[in-house]
């Protein structure tokens, strides 16, 4: 789902032009990362697309924890000695499922930036 979820933010914002499709970066072809698509193999692609997705989910999970750290009172979000361990198992889910669901925009960047250097370094 992850990969789908980067695939169609690559595939939405392509512009058509005769035979080829370019991946475009703010309105603007982005050349760069089109040649760098040639020369990574589709394994590495993936698994750059997996790690691109982890490290989103990472930040975000460090972002909700941030966010719900100074919660008071009772409940699920109370401040008891057990609700500290579920809250952190509830943050690192929900930034998981945002992550997969196309999260926050990180994960493009990042496996636009890690497709670049893989290419970089096959050259």
């Amino acid at each position: 789902m992850a990969m789908n979820s980067i695939n169609n933010a690559i595939n939405s914002a392509r512009t058509t032009s005769s035979n080829f499709t370019m991946p475009v970066i703010n309105g603007r072809p982005d050349f760069e990362f089109a040649s760098a698509l040639k020369k990574v193999s589709p394994q590495v692609q993936a698994k750059a697309q997996t790690t691109a997705t982890n490290f989103e989910a990472m930040f975000l999970n460090s972002m909700f924890s941030q966010m719900t750290s100074g919660l008071k009172g009772e409940g699920p979000f109370g401040d008891t000695p057990g609700t500290g361990v579920w809250r952190s198992m509830l943050t690192e889910q929900y930034s998981q499922s945002f992550a997969k669901a196309g999260g926050v925009g990180i994960s493009t960047e990042v496996y636009r930036t890690l497709i670049v250097q893989q290419a970089k370094r096959a050259s």
